[in-house]
């Protein structure tokens, strides 16, 4: 099927995604509790802002404002009946600041989880799940999404079966899960597994890897047993602008531009081929990560240590605990594959 985002990376080698969504709009003005999703129809205006910001401080993609587009989400704020029109216009809201744009923008469809378990933890079955994911897709391939963004997931299953409605609805499709608990993710996906989970589908991903997560130090040394697994994959980062910290009632992440761009050169380092921010990146970050992109020419593949020493310390207990290279966890990981 058509992938303009392997066209773009095979152009330019390095891709820029983009920064914060939900920080960002909370920043606009999006009240706790308040689904950003229906902003889209509320407040287009701030969503068409958030893209040509990212735009403008020189995002290569840019993730439509869909996160908990799917049906189980929306029911929360009672729109799950409005699952196709809010997706749809997301994406309209995108393409149209990507088609302004004087150079090549990708517009990603973000897809984030359900909320809900899958069997045997949960009741949603799979077959429910993939049905879910697919209504979401078929929204924003409507409103003229390039590619399925899978974002922030836990359980590898979940992951498959949005991989697999991404299939079904014909769209190219990505995937990056949250490694925040202990060095995998909540129910148990180590970092050197993810490259297993769509495998035996009938489309494969344009790309895997990471987002969110617990900072900038532990994303790049996920990312580093994901490279030593497999050294050939098109690996994504998305990491968090260093760690949230409370400053009275509000929350603020500590990375700076600076730490943003070092992390940026050591992404590319440890074999990243799109590299972003998530939580609590704007674009004055992005605009130093679009400057450290550009400019560094791909080094030696750092150690642990190595990000330790420029980025700070870890915030994850096992990776924190595990040998100087990644190299080393992503073995020890391997042996304890999680059942999926």
């Amino acid at each position: 099927m058509p992938n303009p985002l392997e066209a773009l990376l095979a152009e330019k080698q390095y891709l820029l995604a983009d920064g914060a969504t939900g920080t960002t709009l909370f920043a606009m003005g999006l009240e706790s509790g308040e689904a950003p999703e229906l902003w889209n129809e509320t407040h287009p205006d701030r969503i068409r802002k958030l893209h040509d910001d990212f735009i403008e401080a020189g995002a290569d993609i840019i993730l439509t404002n869909s996160f908990g587009g799917t049906r189980h989400r929306l029911k929360l704020h009672h729109a799950q009946d409005r699952v196709h029109e809010l997706n749809k216009r997301a994406a309209q809201i995108a393409r149209s600041a990507a088609d302004a744009a004087n150079r090549k923008v990708i517009v990603a469809g973000s897809v984030g989880p359900t909320g809900e378990l899958l069997e045997p933890l949960g009741a949603m079955t799979y077959d429910e799940a993939v049905d879910a994911f697919a209504e979401q897709i078929e929204g924003l391939k409507a409103g003229g999404a390039d590619v399925a963004w899978i974002e922030t997931m836990s359980a590898p299953q979940e992951i498959r079966a949005a991989a697999e409605a991404a299939t079904r609805v014909g769209l190219p499709y990505t995937f990056t899960a949250s490694f925040d608990t202990a060095g995998r993710t909540m129910m148990g996906l180590a970092p050197g597994d993810i490259h297993g989970v769509a495998e035996g589908l009938d489309a494969l991903p344009a790309g895997i890897g990471a987002n969110c997560g617990v900072g900038a130090s532990d994303i790049l040394a996920s990312l580093l047993d994901m490279s030593a697994a497999n050294s050939s994959a098109t690996l994504i980062v998305k990491g968090n602008c260093g760690i949230p910290q409370f400053h009275g009632t509000q929350i603020r992440y500590s990375g700076t531009p600076e730490l943003m761009a070092d992390y940026v050169r050591l992404a590319m380092d440890g074999g990243a081929r799109i590299i972003g921010g998530c939580c609590g990146t704007s674009g004055e970050h992005l605009a130093a990560m679009r400057a450290a992109l550009d400019s560094h020419v791909r080094a030696d593949r750092p150690t642990v240590d190595d990000i330790v020493a420029r980025i700070g310390p870890l915030r994850n207990k096992q990776a924190k605990d595990s040998g100087a290279s990644a190299g080393e966890t992503g073995g020890r990981r391997e042996r304890r594959r999680p059942r999926t």
